[in-house]
């Protein structure tokens, strides 16, 4: 059974849900910090008429003026009658006053779309009090439907200046209703007019009802079994609604009045959660993913796990059947608006891609809203416009990321820190800098004292300029703020001469008083609890001496291994040995022996086996020398392989080892 869901327990947010059992189908959300001014009606005056534009900006109360285009100006505000074509500076003036109906709600930074040509909605007619040639019959009525209504709207008491479209409420509806519905808009038009004349622009004269009078308007019809309310004023205002507009229907209406909350009771969070989510979900396992631009909405399918079809071409043929279902639902739950895009699995069978098209386009008969479609392309895109009916769900519960400008992306550390490196040398180079002040997060900080310090001092050796480094807890990346101060003869003067947007916005909590590491300036000398300074590095000594590259050894079949074992043993030395076998090399290191000796070491845990072993050894590495050419033997054998003696040497005494400087503490 469909059902009508309204939650009005908080005051600012109302929430009106039609359900078909526990299947949420559509979504309507007003905020009470965000004024709804789509079809409101107001007196506004032309501020700027902007020929290029063949348009007029209008002060309707907004902050923002209003766009007027000259094709949205009715003729009875025209300055003198129209003949031919026209500039609009000949036909309106500035200071001309005029009433205008919101069309579109402000976006981003544009405007909201006025025109002239009011339009009145009731519950079975929509009244054009000033445009006697609109008219007509709904586009989504069909048939005899379609002529029983043609016929009723010709015996209607119409003024003659006025136009009427019949909505699909007014569906098999007696003549009776419909006339009772047109006087009830003419006398609301009347009152229009009467408020208007008396008073002075910018004015509003007409409000739109609250989202429960314009879900019961343009929502409600006999398939809905029930209307559940869980708020008592919002409920007696329905009533007060339907019993005027539909006295039939208001037994429907039923007071929720349950310790469970209403939206929970049908399980239908979840799914409203769904709607702000990037990804959705299939039941087979695949997703669509769903992505806004300036331009567009892009949406894409993707397989994921889906599993469906017996094969990987009737596999995509199910997804996007399954998608396209999905699609239309999250269109109608997110309000989107505009162009859409839609980006489906490849197919290659053309009645697989029509039967696709044939799936969304069913799907969409549902939306209120009006929707162009057009065909899968031969890239597998299919394109769509659906009226914008008013700000989706995105933009009206969320605002852009003050980290990065709703972007999405930021710069990284390290990126940062070059970036600001690179504007302190171009600030530099500028004649009169005395003193430079950068402001940058803590984490930049720490990388340009850390990493940068050395081609900071030289910059500030070079050109004689103070840098000072301040690390701010309350930035983050990619922010930061540098100033510089100028000298201009006795006197200084600052200046800040770069930034990033939001820089002085405080993105994120302050960072406790013992992780705030406050960084004094480079050319004063740190504290030795804060920030060690740089530590001088030895003279060099010369080049280095390359290390040789690590032998790997070569792989050995079981009869070498076990000849190696028995044979080849390596026999662990003392240093005094060491230095008389190797030619006077530095004994290695125990990290070194570990590494190199292998199984040798590993097996030599007690004392006593030891000497046993170096009397034992020592015969036979006596031996082994003898028949490999006497006592000059160039190399030894480990149970890695044979090594070069340099190899088994430490590192020279004068090798300079680099030291990394460390910012003490946590960041």
């Amino acid at each position: 059974m469909k059902r009508m869901l309204i939650n009005a327990t908080h005051a600012e947010e109302l929430r009106v849900a039609l359900v078909d059992g526990q299947k949420l189908l559509d979504l309507d959300i007003e905020r009470a910090y965000r004024e709804q001014k789509k079809s409101n009606i107001y007196k506004g005056r032309i501020t700027r008429v902007e020929p290029s534009l063949e348009a007029a900006f209008v002060d309707y109360g907004a902050e923002r003026h209003g766009f007027l285009p000259l094709k949205e100006i009715a003729r009875e505000y025209f300055l003198q009658q129209e003949q031919g074509r026209k500039r609009i500076q000949d036909l309106v003036r500035e200071g001309q006053e005029i009433i205008v109906q919101v069309d579109k709600e402000e976006r981003s930074s544009k405007g909201a779309a006025l025109t002239t040509f009011v339009s009145l909605a009731g519950r079975y007619l929509v009244l054009m009090p000033n445009n006697p040639r609109a008219g007509g019959v709904s586009r989504r009525i069909e048939g005899e439907d379609r002529t029983q209504i043609r016929q009723h709207l010709q015996l209607l008491d119409i003024p003659e200046n006025m136009g009427v479209i019949a909505r699909t409420a007014g569906i098999g509806q007696e003549l009776e209703a419909l006339q009772r519905d047109l006087e009830y808009l003419k006398q609301i038009w009347q009152a229009i007019l009467d408020t208007a004349a008396p008073r002075a622009a910018p004015l509003l004269i007409y409000q739109e009802g609250n989202v429960v009078v314009r879900a019961l308007r343009d929502h409600f019809s006999e398939d809905f079994g029930e209307v559940l309310i869980d708020e008592e004023g919002a409920y007696h205002a329905a009533v007060q609604f339907m019993g005027s507009m539909m006295p039939k229907m208001v037994h429907r209406l039923k007071y929720y009045d349950n310790d469970v909350p209403l939206f929970s009771r049908y399980q239908i969070e979840q799914q409203i959660e769904s709607a702000f989510s990037r990804e959705v979900r299939l039941e087979s396992g695949g997703a669509i993913v769903i992505d806004h631009t300036e331009a567009l909405v892009a949406v894409d399918v993707n397989s994921g796990r889906a599993t469906k079809g017996q094969d990987i071409a009737e596999t995509a043929f199910q997804t996007n059947l399954e998608a396209a279902e999905e699609i239309a639902r999250q269109i109608r739950l997110r309000d989107l608006g505009g162009l859409i895009v839609v980006d489906f699995i490849d197919m290659e069978s053309p009645k697989h891609q029509r039967e696709v098209e044939s799936k969304l386009k069913d799907a969409l008969k549902l939306d209120r809203a009006r929707v162009q479609l057009g065909r899968i392309s031969r890239f597998g895109l299919m394109e769509m416009s659906r009226q914008r009916l008013g700000a989706s769900l995105e933009e009206a519960s969320s605002e852009p990321c003050p980290r990065c400008n709703g972007t999405g992306q930021i710069r990284g550390c390290e990126a940062t820190s070059m970036h600001v490196l690179r504007l302190l040398y171009e600030e530099c180079m500028k004649a009169g800098a005395a003193e430079i002040e950068c402001r940058v997060p803590v984490d930049v900080a720490v990388y340009l004292l850390n990493e940068k310090r050395r081609p900071i001092l030289e910059l500030e050796a070079k050109t004689d300029t103070r840098i000072l480094i301040i690390p701010s807890p309350d930035m983050v990346t990619p922010h930061y703020q540098i100033q510089r101060t100028r000298v201009e003869g006795d006197s200084s003067r600052a200046a800040t001469v770069a930034g990033s947007d939001n820089s002085t916005l405080p993105a994120r909590p302050s960072r406790p008083p013992n992780e705030s590491a406050a960084l004094s300036p480079l050319t004063a000398p740190p504290p030795p609890t804060v920030l060690p300074p740089l530590r001088t590095p030895p003279a060099p000594s010369g080049p280095k001496a390359k290390a040789p590259a690590k032998i790997i050894p070569p792989e050995e079949g079981i009869l070498a291994r076990l000849v190696r074992a028995l044979v080849s043993r390596y026999v662990p030395v003392d240093a005094a040995t060491f230095l008389a076998e190797t030619g006077g090399a530095e004994p290695p290191t125990s990290t070194e022996q570990t590494s190199e000796m292998g199984t040798g070491t590993q097996e030599t845990n007690s004392e006593d086996r030891n000497s046993r072993r170096r009397r034992r050894g020592g015969r036979r590495a006596r031996a082994r020398r003898s028949t490999q050419g006497g006592e000059n033997t160039e190399g030894t054998y480990t149970t890695e392989g044979f090594q070069d003696k340099d190899q088994l040497a430490g590192p020279a005494d004068d090798a300079h080892v680099p030291e990394e400087l460390v910012y003490p503490g946590t960041v």
